[in-house]
C-alpha cells in the first residue's frame, strides 16, 4: 500500500502541473518527468471509487434500507444549499475526470490495451451510476477545454455513451497486450490485480447494469433485452468474480485514515445510522398485514397467554417473499444474522446455537424518525452490530467492526448475483418464467453464499461465573468485534435455506416478479442501495395510478400517497410503503417542496452546478434544476416510453 501511495503522489504531482497549458513544451525536470506511465494514475482512479459508498448515505435511506446521517433523505427531501449527496458527481467530473482521461489516453498511445480497457471500463461504471443517481447531466461537452459553463444532455445520451465506453472496453481488452507492465499493473489495480478476464467480465456487467434498469420501458423486450442475456453471459458468474477492492484497514494503527474501509468503525461515517423497519420485515419473514384503514392487525395470544408476545404482536402476511417465522427447516433465511444486527448478540456467544441464532430478535428504525428515537437500547441496532449507542474513531468498543462494516472490509461494487437477478427479470419480461426461474435461483443461492465470504465470527469474553455457576459474559469493552455466527453454523443454515421452499423448491405456480426484485434488493443490501434505488424507481415505487406514470392528483397530493396494497398481485416490492402511504408508521407528509411526490433523483453537486452552472440547470425539461422540486423530476430510465416536455400542473388541496 505504500507503494502505491508513492504512485499516487507522484501521479497527483504531474496532473497539478497538468492545468499550465503547453508545459510539457518546457518541463524537463527529471523529478517531474513529461511522461508519466499511465498505470501509476491508477490506484488514483480506483480508489476514487468509493464515492459509491459515500452516497449510500442518501440512497440508503430512499430505498428504506437504513436511515440516519441524511434524514432528510428518508424524507424524501434533500439538504439545500450543501454537497450532501453529491460524492459521486465530484468523484465522476473531479476525482476521475481528467485523471481518468490522461489514464485513457496514454494508455492507448502507449498500445497498452488492458490498462486502456480497464480505463474505459471504470469510466462507464462510474458514469452510470452517476446518471442513475442525478438523471441529466453534462456529457458531450464535459471536458472542452476553456468551457466554464456545460449545457446538461438528457439520460438517454449518456446511457448511450455508458454503452459506448463499455464496448470499447470489452474491445481492448480482448486485444492482444505485448505493452510490458512490470508489476504496476499487477500492483495498482486494487480490483483486480490485473486480471484482464475478470476486467472483461466487468465491462460487460456494466451493460447489464446499464440495460437492466431499462426493464419497465415500453420497448425494453424488442430493443434492449436480448442485448442484455447476451452480455449478462460474458459478466460475472461466479463469487470468484465479485468486484471488491481491498482495504488494508488498522484502525487507529493504520499509517493512513483512508486505509481503513469508509463504513468501518474507525472512519465512524455510519455513526447514527440504523437498519430499517422494512429490511428487518423482509429478511426476517415478518412483513405485517394491513386491514381497509391501514393499521396492522394484532395477533392473538399464544394459548395460556393474556397478551400477544410484544415482538410478534402482528398478523403477518401468508405468503412472505424471502423466508419466514416458521422452526421448519429450510424456512430460516441466515444472511439477516449477518446483514443486520440484534441486541440480543450483544454477548458474541451462542453463535454455534442454531436453536439461539433463531430466536435472535431484530429491530428497524422507522422513515422520518431520528437517530435518538429509533436507537433505544435493547431495540433497533446500530448498523456496525449488536449495540445502539455510537461509536468514534477513537472508541475500542467491538473492535474492527463486522462484515462489510469492519475497518478492513472489502468495496464491493458488483456481484454476479446482480448479474442473474437482472437476467431473471429479464426472461419474465419476455414471458419466458420458466427460465426466469431457473437463473432466479442461481441468483439466491450465489448472494447466500458470498454473504459469508466476509463473514469474520467475533468471540464471546467471560468474566466469571454467575450464582449459579454460568459463565458471565461480558457485552462491551474490550471485545473483538465481528459476526455473531461461526462460519459452520451459517453453512449449515445456509443449505438448509437453499434447498429449503424459498429457493430451490420454489414452484413455478408461486414464482413471481416480487421474488425476483425482492431478493435482489435483499442481495444489494446495503452495498448496493444506489442500484436498488434505481429499481424501486423504475416501478414507481408501486404506486397506484393511472396511465404510463404517476403525476399530481393521479398518484398523490400534497398529503396522502396511494400505495398499492400487498395483496395487490401488481404490486412488486410487498410490505414496501412511502412515508405518506396512510398506513401504520407511514402516516407523514414530504416536505412542501415536493408537491406530494417523493424524490426521484439526487440534485447535482451544489458547490460546481448550483454556484456555477446555473443556465445549464434552468434548461433542463420538464422540471428545470433551479426548480424546488427538481429532485422530483422522474428520469428518463424510469419512464415507460419517453420524458414528456410539461408535467400537469399540481395544486394544493
Amino acid at each position: 500500500m505504500k507503494k502505491i501511495l508513492s504512485a499516487i503522489l507522484v501521479a497527483a504531482t504531474v496532473l497539478m502541473m497538468s492545468g499550465c497549458e503547453k508545459y510539457l513544451d518546457v518541463n524537463t525536470n527529471v523529478d517531474a518527468p513529461d511522461h508519466v506511465d499511465a498505470g501509476l494514475l491508477l490506484p488514483g482512479c480506483l480508489s476514487a471509487l468509493q464515492g459509491v459508498y459515500w452516497d449510500t448515505r442518501a440512497t440508503a435511506p430512499l430505498s428504506q434500507m437504513f436511515y440516519g446521517v441524511y434524514p432528510n433523505y428518508g424524507n424524501h427531501s434533500y439538504n439545500s444549499a450543501s454537497d450532501a449527496a453529491g460524492e459521486m458527481w465530484r468523484t465522476n467530473y473531479w476525482l476521475l475526470g481528467m485523471n481518468l482521461e490522461n489514464l485513457i489516453s496514454q494508455a492507448e498511445a502507449d498500445e497498452a490495451w488492458t490498462l486502456a480497457g480497464i480505463g474505459y471500463a471504470i469510466k462507464a461504471f462510474s458514469w452510470d451510476a452517476t446518471t442513475k443517481l442525478n438523471g441529466d447531466m453534462p456529457c458531450l461537452q464535459a471536458y472542452e477545454p476553456g468551457r466554464l459553463t456545460f449545457d446538461y444532455d438528457s439520460q438517454e445520451i449518456v446511457y448511450g455513451k455508458v454503452r459506448e465506453w463499455a464496448e470499447q472496453a470489452i474491445d481492448y481488452l480482448s486485444r492482444e497486450d505485448n505493452f510490458a507492465y512490470g508489476d504496476y499493473l499487477k500492483n495498482g489495480d486494487l480490483i483486480y490485480k490485473g486480471d484482464k478476464n475478470k476486467w472483461l467480465k466487468f465491462a460487460h456487467g456494466v451493460i447489464v447494469r446499464n440495460l437492466a434498469s431499462l426493464s419497465n420501458k415500453n420497448d425494453f423486450v424488442s430493443k434492449y433485452a436480448n442485448d442484455l442475456l447476451t452480455h449478462a453471459q460474458a459478466a460475472l458468474q461466479t463469487n470468484d468474480d465479485v468486484a471488491r477492492m481491498f482495504r488494508e484497514g488498522g484502525g487507529a494503527d493504520a499509517q493512513f485514515s483512508a486505509y481503513n474501509n469508509w463504513w468501518g468503525v474507525y472512519r465512524g461515517n455510519l455513526d447514527g445510522c440504523y437498519q430499517s423497519d422494512y429490511a428487518v420485515q423482509i429478511m426476517t419473514g415478518t412483513v405485517p398485514v394491513y386491514d381497509e384503514g391501514g393499521n396492522k392487525i394484532y395477533a392473538e395470544p399464544a394459548e395460556g397467554q393474556d397478551d400477544p408476545d410484544p415482538y410478534y404482536s402482528y398478523v403477518y402476511a401468508d405468503k412472505q417473499i424471502i423466508c419466514d417465522r416458521s422452526l421448519e427447516t429450510g424456512h430460516f433465511d441466515p444472511r439477516h444474522v449477518v446483514k443486520l444486527g440484534s441486541t440480543d448478540a450483544r454477548f458474541y456467544n451462542n453463535m454455534a446455537n442454531l436453536d439461539s441464532i433463531k430466536s435472535w430478535r431484530y429491530y428497524g428504525g422507522s422513515v422520518g424518525s431520528s437517530a435518538a428515537q429509533n436507537c433505544i437500547q435493547g431495540t433497533v441496532a446500530n448498523m456496525w452490530g449488536c449495540r445502539t449507542a455510537g461509536y468514534n474513531s477513537t472508541s475500542s468498543v467491538d473492535g474492527q467492526g463486522r462484515w462489510l462494516y469492519r475497518n478492513d472490509a472489502y468495496y464491493i461494487f458488483m456481484t454476479p448475483a446482480e448479474m442473474k437477478f437482472d437476467m431473471a427479470e429479464t426472461y419474465w419480461k419476455m414471458g419466458d418464467k420458466a427460465s426466469a426461474l431457473a437463473v432466479w435461483k442461481e441468483a439466491v443461492c450465489l448472494d447466500v453464499d458470498f454473504t459469508a465470504i466476509d463473514l469474520y465470527p467475533g468471540k464471546p469474553k467471560t468474566d466469571g461465573k454467575d450464582e449459579f455457576g454460568n459463565d458471565k459474559y461480558v457485552q462491551y469493552g474490550d471485545l473483538p468485534g465481528g459476526d455473531v455466527i461461526t462460519a459452520a453454523a451459517y453453512k449449515q443454515l445456509a443449505q438448509e435455506y437453499k434447498d429449503g421452499p424459498y429457493v430451490n423448491g420454489m414452484s413455478l405456480a408461486d414464482f413471481t416478479l416480487s421474488h425476483i426484485m425482492m431478493q435482489k434488493w435483499v442481495s444489494l443490501f446495503p452495498y448496493g442501495s444506489n442500484e436498488a434505488w434505481v429499481d424501486l424507481r423504475k416501478y414507481m415505487y408501486d404506486i397506484e395510478y393511472t396511465g404510463e406514470y404517476p403525476t399530481y392528483d393521479n398518484g398523490w397530493n400534497m398529503t396522502t400517497l396511494n400505495s398499492k396494497r400487498d395483496e395487490n398481485p401488481d404490486k412488486v416490492y410487498k410490505g414496501f410503503y412511502l412515508q405518506p402511504s396512510q398506513v401504520q408508521g407511514r402516516r407523514g407528509a414530504f416536505t412542501y417542496d415536493n408537491h406530494g411526490s417523493p424524490c426521484f433523483r439526487l440534485r447535482p453537486r451544489y458547490n460546481s452546478e448550483y454556484m456555477w452552472n446555473k443556465t445549464g440547470l434552468g434548461n433542463i425539461k420538464p422540471i428545470d434544476g433551479l426548480a424546488l422540486n427538481y429532485h422530483c423530476s422522474i428520469p428518463w430510465f424510469a419512464y415507460p416510453g419517453e420524458m414528456p416536455e410539461t408535467l400537469p400542473s399540481w395544486h394544493d388541496d
